[in-house]
């Protein structure tokens, strides 16, 4: 059974555009064309565009897609291949996991320390502005010179 891109996109989950892209890139194999030039999709394209579609979802890179597409076209493969491949991109996921938890809790800081009334001072845009933060000085007694962080 043949199906029009539209068809495909219903069936696959990626839309008619993102099937176009594919196929210019390389990722994906140029659809046949109808006589009317229409393109025409089987069941082996959809089910592609289905793996190149959950592949994207998991966070792979059109690069590491086109990778995993060989790997499973390949049929002598050795599953090792695969499998270092998809732990790289965990370690990848773990570190930006790192990275927006420390974004997370750098914005939640901020947000504790607005008052968020009606006063201009918003610790907040302070922080974005980027300006170094001045030390607290301490009242002095007498014989000492010191001031904190």
């Amino acid at each position: 059974m043949t199906m029009n891109i539209g068809e495909a996109a219903d069936a696959s989950g990626v839309s008619a555009k993102m099937i176009r892209y594919y196929e210019e890139i390389g990722l994906i194999a140029t659809a046949g064309r109808t006589a009317s030039n229409y393109r025409v999709y089987d069941a082996d394209s959809v089910n592609r565009l289905r793996f190149v579609r959950r592949s994207r979802k998991l966070g792979f890179s059109l690069e590491e897609t086109e990778r995993l597409l060989k790997l499973w076209d390949d049929k002598e493969r050795a599953s090792a291949e695969v499998k270092a491949l998809a732990l790289a991109h965990v370690e990848e996921l773990e570190t930006k996991i790192a990275e927006m938890q420390a974004m997370r809790d750098t914005l939640f800081h901020l947000a504790e320390r607005c008052h968020g009334d009606n006063r201009p001072n918003c610790p907040i845009l302070a922080d974005l502005e980027g300006r170094p933060q001045r030390p607290k000085t301490i009242p002095k007694t007498k014989g000492e010179t010191c001031c904190r962080d």
